[in-house]
């Protein structure tokens, strides 16, 4: 899952698909939650540029323990992965995400159309 449809299911869950919510509800699916989603979400509220209802730590908190996401770490593997990847996203968030996925080969839940743009499969 990237960072705009992690925000979007913590404040505005109607901005998700409906294929997106379905997922995410559906507990036989495993949601990952990345730490790059993590990085990402601390350093956007902490420079004031995204109004959270709770602190990070919190929203985090209940997402693994209410809402039953998995968290997934960032890997050296996942690292070295961007260098290979072409530049097509500069945003350093989401390039470690499109690793991760190619890596770990698992689809992102991403309505960004520059991440599909990627080697990946992408679900929204």
């Amino acid at each position: 899952m990237d960072t705009h449809a992690f925000i979007w299911w913590v404040n505005e869950p109607a901005k998700l698909s409906q294929a997106a919510s379905a997922l995410i509800a559906d507990g036989d699916n495993q949601t990952l939650l990345s730490a790059v989603t993590a990085w990402e979400l601390a350093v956007k509220h902490r420079k004031g540029r995204l109004d959270l209802p709770d602190s990070p730590e919190n929203i985090f908190r209940t997402a693994f323990t209410e809402d039953g996401f998995a968290p997934m770490p960032i890997d050296i593997s996942h690292a070295l992965q961007v260098g290979n990847l072409p530049p097509i996203h500069s945003d350093p968030f989401d390039r470690l995400l499109i690793a991760q996925a190619q890596t770990e080969r698992i689809p992102i839940l991403t309505s960004d159309p520059n991440i599909a743009r990627y080697d990946v499969e992408t679900i929204w």
